[in-house]
């Protein structure tokens, strides 16, 4: 999986950095919804149920 400079350095502050990569990464495998902007921009959710909370993702789609 590819990051966004933008993306590491927001993991570094103190509300982020206890987000898991496994995390992340299952909400792009198993979003219970999604959502694509008008950028090309695609919203993920899923639920984290370990933390009892649901995650956002937003994954930046390239075409080359």
């Amino acid at each position: 999986m590819k990051f966004t400079q933008y993306f590491l350095h927001a993991r570094q502050r103190a509300d982020r950095s206890e987000i898991k990569l496994e995390w992340i990464q299952n909400v792009v495998d198993h979003p219970l919804k999604s959502q694509i902007q008008l950028g090309g921009r695609i919203k993920k959710w899923g639920d984290i149920a370990e933390e009892k909370k649901f995650l956002r993702v937003i994954l930046l789609w390239r075409i080359k």
